[in-house]
């Protein structure tokens, strides 16, 4: 299966979620808006302390990890890119008053960030071929290794999960594998966390 029609499907399946659901957790498809948090923290371990920082969501559904950066106290210029056009316009409908803060869903006009997160986008296949996913979560990754200056930070679901949890709709990565590819290709401060207490991890790479 191409990348665009696995984008074209997963597009779908959030303007889906996001119809459902409202601009809540569930309306980017997490169990909880405690875990959704949860993740977000995890990707602190990118931002340098008390810098002012560009910041690229990559994923960015309604714009929910700009408002964690905003609670958190970091001073950050923003972008939110996502490929469901209801998603961002409902984060352009919310944020409107921000003034840093913009949203697209056009990829060709991403610009390079300090830091450049993605939350999430790896985990739901929406029936794609699992060796067809691995490929295009590669191919995403170095994309995102591509907009990033200083740092960059990506979650998935993990290998490790129990088999009873576990279901075929969804992706799960070998923590191992990623961890190494990306110390032999992105940067050698690399850093893979496993211990949040989600059938996940993240891997955060420092470049600069």
């Amino acid at each position: 299966m191409s990348s665009l029609e696995i984008k074209r499907r997963v597009a779908e399946y959030y303007t889906d979620r996001l119809r459902e659901h409202g601009a809540t957790h569930r309306g980017v498809d997490w169990n909880s808006r405690d875990s959704q948090l949860l993740r977000f923290e995890q990707f602190m371990r990118a931002f340098p302390a008390g810098e002012r920082v560009s910041v690229l969501d990559y994923g960015c559904g309604y714009g929910t990890f700009a408002t964690f950066l905003e609670d958190a106290g970091v001073d950050f210029d923003y972008v939110g890119y996502d490929i469901s056009d209801e998603m961002i316009q409902t984060a352009r409908q919310m944020f409107s008053d921000r003034s840093r803060w913009s949203f697209t869903t056009v990829g060709d006009d991403l610009q390079p960030a300090d830091v450049t997160v993605a939350s999430g986008i790896f985990n739901v296949r929406v029936g794609t071929d699992e060796a067809d996913w691995r490929r295009y979560a590669m191919e995403t990754i170095s994309e995102l290794a591509r907009l990033s200056r200083r740092a960059l930070a990506f979650n998935m679901l993990t290998s490790y999960s129990d088999p009873e949890r576990m279901t075929d709709r969804l992706f799960y990565a070998d923590p191992g594998f990623y961890f190494d590819w990306c110390k032999r290709n992105l940067g050698r401060d690399v850093a893979l966390l496993h211990d949040y207490g989600l059938f996940e991890f993240t891997i955060v790479v420092r470049r600069a």
